[in-house]
């Protein structure tokens, strides 16, 4: 009887005080992570979170991160390219600190409102841009559309949108379980719940996590998750905590999910990248990508093969992704093509 009638008076108080540790530990966050890089108006009411490190002559190096990826995915490579490149790297809207997204998650609203913060930020072109997966389709449509203002792409594993038909039932159902689970988040994050079980998991002690893994059926996720957040700097681990205890990011991803059709219909046809080189870094696991197929994303793009890498090429092998930048770097500045550095390497070894 007594542990009934405590059950009923702490009943409704432990909502309440699941709303108001998230509510605390958001603005805790803001507090610590914000002041890292700056929110850039870009009008209506839109702000983007922009991080700049480097500086020095030539183009500005520009990251574009995978769909539910954030400015953090890309901080070891950053860094690294930072010695010898002014960088940028930056959350979409709907991602990380930016404010939420007001348009379809497409390539080119996203381009459009790249462009409007990097003029917003006094950043001038020529850019050199670098997009893994998603951001590898926006990097496509930017350096297509606006050629005079790019020197060069180095797609990392950029989406093949061959293997999303927009009909193919089977693509949707997936897409759709993926809205769900997003949707579904939400109110999770608003409770502290995920708050509670991402600290849990970052602090290592797991107990938590492993609990709510395994009641809500998510431990073969943990487990992928883990793989991928093992390979990025322990130092963006709080970062990344943070903003996966938020409600926004989750509101973010179902748009980013959501878009996948619209964007697989703007990219099937689109227009190759010329006049610049261009390089695709490939997994090995995968089949690499036909001529054809090649030379739809750009005429004189190459392709290399990441034989030690998955899907995210730039946590596997980050040197390789490094290595990239800074050979682009050299061939924009000397005027060489992509293809004529390849023969001067093979030469010289």
């Amino acid at each position: 009887m007594v542990r009934l009638l405590w059950l009923l008076l702490l009943g409704p108080i432990i909502p309440v005080l699941g709303l108001l540790y998230q509510w605390v530990g958001s603005r805790y966050d803001r507090r610590r992570f914000l002041r890292l890089g700056q929110l850039v108006d870009i009008g209506e009411r839109r702000r983007l979170f922009m991080m700049e490190m480097g500086g020095g002559v030539g183009p500005s190096v520009i990251f574009e991160s995978g769909i539910g990826a954030t400015s953090q995915n890309w901080a070891r490579i950053q860094e690294s390219v930072s010695e010898f490149a002014h960088t940028v790297s930056y959350d979409r809207l709907g991602l990380g600190w930016s404010t939420p997204a007001v348009s379809e998650r497409i390539p080119s609203k996203v381009v459009e409102e790249l462009r409007a913060m990097l003029q917003a930020a006094g950043i001038a072109p020529p850019y050199l841009l670098v997009g893994h997966s998603f951001g590898g389709l926006v990097v496509r449509y930017f350096a297509a559309e606006y050629p005079d203002e790019v020197v060069g792409a180095v797609l990392v594993d950029a989406m093949r949108t061959d293997e999303w038909p927009p009909v193919d039932e089977s693509q949707r159902k997936l897409l759709n379980r993926g809205v769900q689970l997003t949707q579904w988040a939400v109110p999770i994050a608003y409770s502290g719940l995920a708050r509670l079980t991402t600290m849990s998991f970052f602090r290592r002690s797991g107990k938590f996590t492993n609990l709510f893994t395994r009641a809500t059926g998510g431990h073969n996720v943990l487990e992928r998750v883990t793989s991928e957040l093992n390979k990025m700097p322990p130092a963006v681990w709080p970062i990344v905590a943070a903003h996966w205890s938020n409600p926004a990011y989750f509101r973010g991803m179902t748009a980013h999910i959501q878009g996948v059709p619209g964007t697989v219909m703007e990219m099937l046809d689109a227009t190759p990248i010329v006049g610049m080189p261009v390089v695709l870094l490939t997994p090995g696991h995968p089949k690499a990508i036909s001529d054809a197929d090649l030379r739809k994303i750009g005429p004189d793009a190459e392709q290399l093969i990441a034989e030690k890498s998955g899907h995210w090429v730039h946590l596997d092998e980050p040197e390789l992704v490094i290595e990239q930048i800074r050979e682009m770097m050299t061939v924009v500045g000397a005027g060489l093509s992509y293809e004529a550095m390849m023969q001067e390497s093979v030469s010289a070894d």
